[in-house]
């Protein structure tokens, strides 16, 4: 029930029993359970117009419960207090510099720095329940550790704990993609809601993926599933790529392919430098045209490949690929109707986030509230102040 509340807000107790399939006298039962504890609380729905008395919705208390969400990646790092109910409460942000080398101090150090301001800032009474962050590598899903980061050169880290000791809340710290993530936030509060199957492309300076199959996200044996930006789309004279390989997605549709091809590799990088060439070609630039129908040609040919693969219901693209897509539909759009089985193009819709920059921050507070959720009594109970 709590997690119903926490993923559609305000909801009445006649919709939790029709939703969880319970009947009333338990709903009541569960309701008080949980405000007793501070969870959640009943309000009036506000005026409806009709005579008598006014119904009561089941709220969660956001500003009273809450998570610690981060989100690293190549170029910035991300911290937010994310109350119960998904509200970001406050949010902090700032650059990182590209490197090639392991910064796992810096980076450690940076987002303690983050999280414990946001603790002291949090209201008295507030507790925290859950620590989450995002990563733009392969996390390994048992412990949260960093086995490999193509375009950041870290390999086989234990990011959870070194960020866990250095918050100091004596709290775990869970550790996802965040391309996984992404997917995960899109399915439950964006634009995948209604959806049992999705499929998530994440662009940052690489391209990840995140791929729900019947509500659930499809991780792998060990948490490395759904890289998507790893799939050959182009093996005979492809890019090389940052993994070792040549012709992957993310060599072909990435950031470095659109600068490189519309010649702005001089120029601003990262989403600054993507939505650059987008409006230049918007505004008539013949080389950002033709830089941007390359890479929409190839992200086509993929998004081909994972519809037929999978059946999604949507197709979400995220981060810098929200830019591509909207600067290259038309040409996207062509090569699914001409490429896909016809039964799986009939309902799939081809949408950019509705979280925007902010899906894999939000996927890292899903993750945060993971056990609350799952046992929210007894989570409480062994949470200190």
């Amino acid at each position: 029930m709590l997690r119903q509340v926490h993923l559609t807000g305000p909801i009445s107790r006649a919709a939790l029993a029709n939703r969880l399939g319970l009947n009333r006298s338990t709903i009541l039962a569960l309701t008080t359970q949980l405000t007793a504890a501070g969870l959640v609380r009943e309000e009036a729905a506000g005026a409806t117009g009709r005579a008598g008395r006014p119904s009561l919705v089941v709220r969660p208390e956001s500003g009273r419960w809450y998570v610690l969400a981060f989100d690293v990646a190549v170029d910035r790092l991300v911290a937010a207090r994310v109350g119960l109910g998904g509200t970001v409460l406050e949010r902090r942000e700032a650059p990182r510099r590209r490197s090639k080398h392991a910064d796992l101090h810096d980076v450690a150090g940076v987002l303690a720095g983050f999280g414990r301001a946001l603790v002291d800032a949090a209201p008295q009474g507030a507790r925290c329940v859950g620590v989450g962050a995002s990563y733009c590598g392969l996390v390994r899903a048992a412990d949260g550790m960093v086995r490999l980061a193509p375009n950041m050169g870290w390999t086989d880290l234990d990011f959870a704990p070194a960020l866990s000791r250095r918050l100091g809340l004596g709290l775990p710290v869970a550790v996802g993609n965040e391309a996984h993530l992404g997917a995960l936030a899109e399915h439950v509060r964006g634009a995948g809601v209604g959806h049992r199957n999705l499929v998530y492309l994440h662009g940052d300076v690489g391209v990840g993926g995140g791929i729900i199959v019947g509500g659930r996200l499809l991780d792998g044996d060990d948490g490395y599933g759904a890289e998507l930006g790893h799939m050959i789309v182009n093996p005979q004279d492809g890019r090389p790529c940052n993994c070792g390989s040549r012709g992957c997605l993310e060599a072909e549709v990435g950031e470095a392919a659109l600068l490189e091809e519309s010649g702005r590799t001089g120029g601003p990088v990262g989403r600054d430098g993507v939505r650059a060439v987008v409006e230049a070609a918007e505004n008539g630039d013949a080389a950002a045209r033709k830089s941007l129908d390359r890479v929409g040609e190839w992200l086509g040919i993929g998004v081909v490949n994972l519809i037929n693969l999978f059946n999604p219901g949507v197709v979400v693209f995220g981060g810098t690929l929200g830019g591509i897509y909207q600067g290259t539909a038309p040409r996207i759009h062509a090569r699914v109707a001409a490429s896909v089985l016809p039964v799986s193009r009939e309902r799939v819709q081809l949408r950019t986030a509705v979280l925007g920059d902010n899906a894999t921050l939000v996927g890292a507070a899903e993750l945060a509230f993971t056990r609350v959720l799952a046992d929210p009594l007894d989570t409480l109970a062994r949470t200190t102040p």
